[in-house]
């Protein structure tokens, strides 16, 4: 495997200055719908030159998506989605190229899978005790094995049996965080998260803060506190954020001197978002790349 100052330099070498990059998608190893090698020839197809694979929680597709995009002449950015909790409102945290090997890191990601496990057995018994039709034998159908278990495979679950249209829907009726089904999980508080992730070589970026349509948000003083630890970029351009919310997201980040990223968030079918809707500047690439000390580039070529 590279070390990350090689790939660095062949990184800049081979992309053209008008390269599209999205650094925020998702396979079957978490909550999205597509084989990790899919996710990447989907880019491909989508005319992308460097893709981000961020599973929640998860390492499990990044070899897969590497070998993929060798193939496909699209460079792979391993990363992974850490589930975080603040005052109990839902941050997720992009940590590109850590490294898959830092015990403490993989302690909390494990534990945080654990977790979630359970919590889906006790929403699935929540459901099914009103009268939905759901078990979590179906749930861990829906997933692929070893996949990160997530509240989107009981959607899947729900939408099969055409209680909702989609994933969104159920998500904004009895998956919501404010539903009387909803289980909280364990998930490590964000600042610690942000001082683990750089402990492992990785650089933290913050992923959509700012969508409150997804619930209740992030304050500014907690990334600047994220900041404080080592973070290095905020998502800002993302479909769940509104004109205002990406004005906001982008003054905060030229405040606190943070990477401005734009990702799609791919799940495949299982959300409207497609590739390449919101993508990242070359200039925030290099930022990312620069801080990177966990693991080389897998796909550099």
């Amino acid at each position: 495997m590279p070390c990350p100052d090689t790939a660095y330099r062949v990184l800049m070498v081979t992309l053209a200055p008008a390269a599209r990059i999205d650094l925020h998608t998702h396979s079957w190893c978490s909550d999205g719908t597509e084989a990790p090698g899919v996710v990447v020839a989907q880019a491909a197809k989508a005319g992308l030159d460097v893709i981000g694979l961020t599973d929640h929680d998860v390492v499990s597709g990044w070899a897969q998506a590497d070998a993929a995009g060798r193939e496909q002449g699209v460079l792979v950015v391993p990363g992974i989605e850490v589930s975080c909790n603040w005052r109990g409102i839902s941050v997720h945290l992009l940590a590109y190229l850590p490294d898959p090997h830092d015990e403490p890191l993989l302690a909390e990601l494990s534990a945080s899978r654990s977790s979630r496990d359970t919590r889906l057995q006790r929403m699935v018994k929540l459901l099914a005790a009103d009268g939905y039709p759901i078990t979590y034998d179906e749930v861990l159908e829906m997933a692929a094995a070893q996949a990160s278990l997530g509240r989107p495979h009981i959607a899947d679950v729900l939408v099969r049996h055409g209680v909702f249209p989609s994933r969104d829907e159920a998500f904004a009726d009895v998956l919501s965080s404010d539903s009387r089904y909803y289980v909280a999980h364990h998930a490590p508080d964000p600042v610690h998260a942000t001082e683990m992730i750089v402990a492992a070589g990785g650089v933290p970026v913050i992923a959509h803060p700012f969508a409150s349509k997804r619930g209740k948000v992030v304050s500014d003083d907690l990334l600047a506190d994220m900041a404080d630890a080592g973070m290095v970029g905020v998502e800002v351009d993302h479909r769940d954020h509104g004109p205002s919310e990406r004005a906001h997201a982008a003054a905060l980040a030229d405040r606190l001197r943070l990477v401005q990223t734009g990702s799609s968030d791919y799940h495949g079918a299982g959300k409207p978002n497609r590739l390449g809707e919101n993508t990242t500047r070359i200039a925030s690439l290099e930022a990312i790349l620069e801080r990177a000390t966990g693991t080389g580039l897998l796909g550099a070529h």
